[in-house]
């Protein structure tokens, strides 16, 4: 029977080109995200092996919800990447905006807590993995980015959550790419990290033999 993924943020970028790759590899895979209209797109280029969950995964209910339709549908979770995440339009501190932080700490902070949280019975069934998109800003300290706060705190919780993880078989492992060529920015950026690029990066992890846990992945563009 083929292993289930189930992907927050799946509509575009890193989680769409991880969707097309784990369906590839002979994954099944459950994809979340708010816009109906590109996971359907999505789910139509996959075929079966996908299935399409809207939902705002900053809304506990509806994120648990769709964790537990997909557990149902497939007959259990072998991988989540919890990959939702977004940044701010207003840099620093002093300058910056608290109602587009109050916004961003509840997807990039909360919703990853909460989708651990809503996922974790479900993974320790199947002694699965749960994978989180971090950033080279979770790693280095930039000029007053709140945004690189929230991916230290996600840096912070990977090692965490592994170590609760391990008690039971399961894996953690956290993707920090540098600057990835996605929606995330305006302009198109081909010499920068590519999403299949972290796609890859997350299929090698979560095809790791049961003897060996890829804690980080740190992918930088070659540029």
């Amino acid at each position: 029977m083929a292993k289930t993924l189930l992907i927050t943020g799946a509509s575009s970028g890193i989680g769409a080109a991880t969707a097309r790759a784990a369906a590839a590899a002979g994954w099944s895979v459950a994809l979340l995200a708010r816009s109906k209209d590109k996971l359907d797109a999505l789910k139509g280029e996959i075929g079966e092996q996908a299935l399409s969950l809207p939902c705002d995964v900053t809304d506990r209910d509806e994120l648990k919800q769709a964790i537990d339709t997909a557990a149902d549908h497939f007959g259990g979770l072998d991988a989540v990447f919890a990959n939702a995440g977004t940044g701010v339009s207003s840099p620093g501190v002093e300058n910056g905006d608290p109602q587009e932080w109050h916004a961003m700490i509840h997807l990039n902070v909360l919703a990853v807590l909460t989708t651990a949280h809503a996922s974790l019975p479900h993974l320790r069934k199947t002694k699965g993995h749960f994978v989180v998109t971090g950033s080279k800003a979770g790693r280095d300290h930039l000029k007053g980015s709140v945004y690189g706060a929230t991916k230290w705190f996600v840096q912070g919780l990977a090692g965490n959550l592994a170590e609760e993880m391990r008690e039971w078989g399961g894996r953690c492992t956290v993707i920090t790419p540098g600057m990835v060529d996605t929606p995330f920015f305006d302009e198109p950026k081909p010499d920068k990290i590519q999403p299949e690029d972290v796609a890859n990066g997350v299929l090698f992890a979560i095809s790791q033999p049961d003897t060996a846990a890829v804690r980080e992945i740190h992918i930088m563009p070659n540029d």
